[in-house]
């Protein structure tokens, strides 16, 4: 508690802190909103192009396609995390939603290969550890990004050992590969969420960039989503026959 000269309790002081809550959760909550437009967008265009199995065949088989899809979105992600603080609003809206339609059309192939059933239960389990990560994000007084290094060099490890594993392609490689992700996104889904209070406070009422850091957190949690959601399907999903 904050106390004034005379030792008695300063109202105003307390109504300021309650304002700068309310402020933040106003802020996370729109963040929020963001990051369920592009999950949504993602699945429409990813049911949406499923439907279509010829379109899917030609991306799979078609591999300068397929990569460039890839790199598409590869790049996206690197400008708007590189950019975020010199991009309109508009824009870094606009590259977000971008993103998420093209991973929707990378995304579609999942339609074809894992059955209705486990999609929707991976979905559902993704939905509650994620919701449990967020809140343990938001209201831990750990500083996490004293485990952000760790959770990057995680990150990498996944990456190098999945481009290794597309060569041996070892089951017990990918299992492997799949347990490491799980704990990485869980980590990083709790980190990403904390940063959040961080990109509010730290923008010191700047609207601007207060609203693009917002973009920039709503991409990330949707990244942790989507991962976290590829992970359980790989780990429990049961793919058709």
């Amino acid at each position: 508690m904050n106390y004034n000269q005379n030792g008695s309790y300063s109202p105003r002081t307390f109504e300021e802190e309650f304002a700068s809550v309310k402020g933040m959760n106003a802020f996370i909550s729109k963040v929020f909103g963001w990051m369920f437009i592009g999950l949504l967008l993602t699945a429409g265009v990813a049911y949406y192009v499923a439907s279509n199995i010829d379109l899917v065949i030609t991306i799979v088989t078609n591999r300068f396609l397929f990569f460039g899809l890839i790199i598409g979105e590869l790049v996206l992600v690197s400008v708007l995390s590189a950019r975020i603080t010199r991009l309109r609003t508009a824009t870094a809206i606009g590259l977000f939603l971008f993103y998420a339609a093209l991973n929707g059309v990378t995304l579609s192939v999942i339609f074809l290969a894992y059955t209705g059933e486990t999609l929707v239960s991976a979905f559902g389990v993704a939905a509650i550890t994620f919701g449990i990560m967020c809140v343990y994000g938001y209201v831990t007084k750990a500083d996490l990004t004293r485990q952000s290094s760790l959770l990057f060099m995680g990150l990498i490890g996944i990456v190098v050992l999945s481009l290794i594993n597309l060569f041996l392609r070892s089951s017990g490689l990918e299992w492997i590969i799949s347990i490491v992700s799980l704990f990485v996104f869980l980590g990083l889904t709790a980190y990403d969420m904390q940063k959040l209070k961080g990109y509010y406070f730290g923008t010191e009422g700047d609207t601007v960039l207060r609203g693009n850091l917002g973009i920039l957190g709503a991409l990330n949690l949707y990244l942790d989503f989507i991962n976290l959601f590829l992970t359980l399907l790989r780990i429990f999903g049961r793919r058709r026959n």
